[in-house]
């Protein structure tokens, strides 16, 4: 099995709060991992350790490891910039850039020195196609990406970071808030996309969790409680404490 994301022993800190304990985990490439759990279980700050976005916290500490493609991603040679381009973020609110759909998914490899008119064009609508948007937008790409409707902007979002050629993609509740048709056609993007990438997703959701995730994980105050084939995870899950969780006791 190819292991493209390996976490030993990680504890974060922020301050003197401990938000997660001892976390050890091995992601599989080309696979989906939901991460579920309830509110303050950790959930996200792991997700955000995964590309080091706890860095922004002057707070924030940790013991561990975390490899990718067998390399810790805390060495001194590493640049964090670099890093979030290989492992792309999606958050909960889509934020698209206020420029046009076009120019929201070539930002990124403007940014990088990419400057042919046809190689761009070429990057779009492959981005687009691959975050199930390009039908959508294919004759408007010149209009404001913030005409969009929020569904088709998480969308958007998805395809700019996939302008940027990741290795893994990170999801902090994509369909918040989407309603289910916008929904359905994230988690199809999800499917097709696992083809060539990871993809990691923090999900309140168990049931999109059930429909899409080839692992699951579930988080409960720091820590890390059960991790597993999803189907084993929410058919014959080995902790209580999962099956109390997943069943609706609490959450």
């Amino acid at each position: 099995m190819n292991i493209k994301i390996s976490v030993k022993n990680l504890s974060v800190f922020f301050g003197n709060v401990q938000a997660l304990k001892d976390i050890n985990l091995d992601v599989p490439a080309n696979k989906i991992l939901a991460i579920i759990g309830p509110a303050g279980s950790g959930k996200t700050t792991f997700l955000r350790c995964l590309n080091r976005l706890n860095d922004i916290d002057p707070d924030m500490h940790f013991t561990g490891e975390i490899l990718l493609n067998g390399k810790s991603i805390y060495t001194e040679d590493t640049n964090p910039v670099e890093l979030r381009r290989r492992v792309g973020m999606i958050f909960a609110l889509p934020v698209p850039l206020p420029m046009s759909i076009f120019e929201n998914v070539v930002y990124g490899p403007r940014l990088s020195g990419i400057k042919d008119k046809r190689r761009l064009e070429e990057i779009a609508e492959k981005s687009l196609k691959e975050a199930f948007l390009w039908d959508e937008v294919e004759e408007r790409l010149d209009e404001p990406a913030l005409k969009l409707s929020g569904g088709q902007q998480q969308r958007l979002c998805i395809a700019r970071t996939l302008a940027l050629k990741p290795e893994v993609i990170l999801m902090d509740e994509p369909c918040s808030g989407l309603d289910p048709v916008s929904t359905s056609k994230i988690e199809e993007a999800m499917m097709q996309l696992k083809r060539d990438y990871t993809i990691i997703i923090v999900t309140n959701n168990t049931k999109q969790a059930a429909r899409v995730a080839d692992n699951t994980a579930f988080f409960l105050m720091g820590e890390l409680i059960e991790y597993g084939n999803t189907e084993k995870i929410f058919t014959a899950p080995s902790d209580r404490r999962t099956e109390d969780y997943i069943s609706g006791k609490f959450g």
